[in-house]
């Protein structure tokens, strides 16, 4: 039956070590940097804007941010920083064609591909799926990946 005096134990049977610490899966943590508002954590929807940090957020989750300003709420770390709307810029994002994402009803029954993206890069034609880096320009908005602005070699949108 066990434990009758015939087995003896081994160490690592009696002493439990220090649990391992769960790890993050990177593609997932970028996926939801570029799919999801970093305040209010729903999809991203167009107006969209980006601080000076280059996190994403809705635009309507911003403005309730700033507008509800009462004491119990306390302020959210994710937009601590932005004091008024002039801290955020709105967004052109150019759409991918190929991308078919809220064109279908979801059942459930279909697989979903997170490393296609919603908006790509005009110049270069990148994907925004965290894999690259983007830029946004303050003073227009547009959007493009590193790739594209170092080939460019101008602070000028091509816009």
């Amino acid at each position: 039956m066990g434990c009758d005096g015939g087995t003896i134990p081994k160490r690592h049977e009696l002493v439990k070590g220090p649990r391992k610490v769960e790890k993050v899966d990177k593609n997932a943590e970028l996926v939801a940097r570029w799919y999801y508002c970093a305040l209010s954590q729903e999809k991203l929807r167009r107006p969209i804007v980006a601080c000076e940090l280059g996190r994403l957020y809705n635009k309507d989750a911003i403005l309730e941010f700033l507008l509800d300003k009462s004491a119990d709420k306390a302020p959210m770390e994710a937009a601590s920083h932005i004091k008024s709307i002039k801290n955020v810029t709105e967004l052109n994002l150019a759409d991918n064609p190929a991308w078919i994402g809220d064109k279908e009803s979801i059942k459930g029954d279909k697989y979903d591909d997170i490393q296609s993206a919603r908006f790509i890069c005009p110049v270069v034609g990148l994907e925004m799926n965290g894999r690259h880096r983007f830029c946004f320009l303050r003073n227009c908005g547009c959007v493009f990946s590193e790739r594209a602005l170092k080939e460019i070699k101008s602070e000028v949108c091509h816009k």
